[in-house]
């Protein structure tokens, strides 16, 4: 998956939130999935600038993330997204950034998009940060995550434009609290709650039609050959929200395996039976899921209630956003219902 989680690593790792390549990849996604825990406050506040870039309105909102805060203009003209998340939220709320982050891992775009980056800069970026390629698209705001791997990076990015990096210290972020942020930012606070509302809705929707899934289990897995499993195994991690919505729950022994750790876990392969649960997604870099030791017995095999997903769409799960939600929901339907049955 992505570094978001490792589960496309930000797949199910958030360090790995966007899945990054085999197995730094996802545990990336995964791990990306997996890498902020402390939900810095998303206060913001406004006042004047004191020197910082300005945006349409001359106005600054001081913005708080995992690095400390940043005040950072008020409807920005150009902003650089070097994140899937923000990218898409920014899409939601008609505001599309200037420059993005594209995926190495993907052929094309995310399916969800449509052309909504047709007028935005493509960036490219694998495990480093092109801060040159960012510095030529002139942005008045950077939003990052996954890619500013420690403060050093934060701070370089800082000296091109006020940026805002992670909200959370090792998890993969919410995208409603992702909203949020934008919202006050974009001076949109009502249409960024109003977003919030339509996608939520949506969700309740399906966990009415399908009550058997409340206190179902499910697991949200980066399946890498040769190397390890990475699982969603935070309950306050992004990723785990639309399930939790759902009524699903994570098994007990990923919780176990995983500890005080939070975010993501790394399961040796031999500990396959660990994701054994009602629901299982499953991402597996190309491979057989037959490849899984004991991947017949599981239960969710059993049942028919496996969703062997590609990279994309398991990162709209990975990595979640209010136009990759009621996409994926779509998706992973099908083992929904035989869960709920």
């Amino acid at each position: 998956m992505s570094a978001k989680g490792e589960l496309p690593a930000r797949g199910p790792t958030r360090s790995a939130t966007r899945v990054p390549g085999r197995a730094g990849r996802a545990v990336r996604a995964l791990g990306a999935l997996a890498a902020l825990v402390a939900v810095a406050g998303l206060t913001a506040a406004c006042g004047g600038s004191d020197g910082g870039g300005e945006g349409g309105s001359g106005e600054t909102v001081t913005i708080e993330h995992r690095y400390g805060s940043t005040e950072v203009p008020v409807r920005p003209e150009r902003i650089v997204s070097l994140d899937a998340q923000w990218t898409d939220v920014l899409l939601a709320l008609d505001a599309p950034p200037a420059g993005y982050l594209i995926d190495p891992y993907l052929d094309g775009d995310f399916p969800w998009r449509g052309d909504g980056l047709a007028e935005a800069t493509g960036i490219e970026a694998t495990d480093t940060l092109p801060y040159e390629r960012i510095a030529e698209l002139q942005p008045d705001l950077i939003v990052v995550t996954y890619l500013a791997t420690d403060e050093g990076d934060y701070e370089t990015l800082s000296e091109i434009a006020p940026t805002i990096a992670t909200l959370r210290a090792d998890q993969v972020d919410t995208w409603q609290d992702i909203a949020r942020v934008a919202g006050t930012v974009l001076d949109a606070e009502e249409r960024a709650e109003d977003l919030i509302a339509e996608v939520d809705a949506t969700v309740a929707g399906v966990a009415d039609e399908l009550p058997g899934l409340e206190g179902k289990t499910f697991a949200l897995v980066n399946y890498v050959p040769g190397d390890a499993l990475y699982v969603v195994a935070d309950p306050e991690d992004g990723a785990n929200v639309l399930f939790d919505q759902l009524g699903l729950e994570l098994p007990p022994a990923i919780l176990d395996a995983a500890g005080n750790a939070g975010g993501r876990v790394e399961l040796s392969l031999e500990q396959a039976s660990l994701i054994d649960a009602d629901v299982l997604i499953l991402y597996t870099n190309g491979a057989d899921p037959a490849e899984i030791a004991g991947y017949e017995q599981l239960t969710a095999v059993r049942r028919g209630s496996v969703a062997v997903l590609d990279y994309a769409d398991v990162s709209g799960l990975n990595t979640p956003s209010p136009l990759s939600v009621p996409y994926s929901l779509d998706v992973i339907r099908p083992a929904l219902e035989a869960a709920a049955a």
